[in-house]
């Protein structure tokens, strides 16, 4: 019984020194999460969260040990839409934006759910190469 429940990793909710991959032109590369701007439990797609630059890019418009503030737009975590689909991504990604939720890069890499429009996060979708 035990073995089953090591095979299958939980996903769950962003949180506390949670690793994410940074998918837009601002110079970070990897970003660890510090704290969760939505509550006790966590972040999840379209949440804001507060983060550690890890890795960066040499000249990027952030640097390594910048705190940044982060819209989640991929995550591991299922999350239900009202037509009973679920949407599910393979990591755990992030657009930088400044403190007012203004972005700092001027590209989006990769999938965006279009759960960000409920979440007010239009220009990131504007800019997104994909919708799911």
């Amino acid at each position: 019984i035990l073995w089953v429940s090591l095979h299958e990793q939980i996903r769950t909710f962003i949180q506390m020194r949670t690793n994410l991959k940074v998918v837009d032109n601002s110079g970070a590369k990897r970003v660890m999460c510090i704290q969760s701007l939505r509550g006790k439990k966590g972040a999840r797609l379209g949440d804001m969260i507060i983060g550690s630059v890890k890795e960066a890019q040499p000249r990027g418009k952030v640097k390594k040990g910048d705190v940044v503030y982060g819209v989640v737009v991929r995550a591991a975590m299922k999350k239900g839409r009202s037509d009973g689909s679920e949407v599910q991504f393979d990591d755990n990604a992030i657009v930088i934006v400044n403190n007012k939720g203004e972005l700092i890069g001027t590209r989006v890499f990769g999938p965006v759910p279009h759960e960000l429009r409920k979440k007010k996060h239009l220009k990131i979708l504007a800019l997104a190469e994909h919708i799911v």
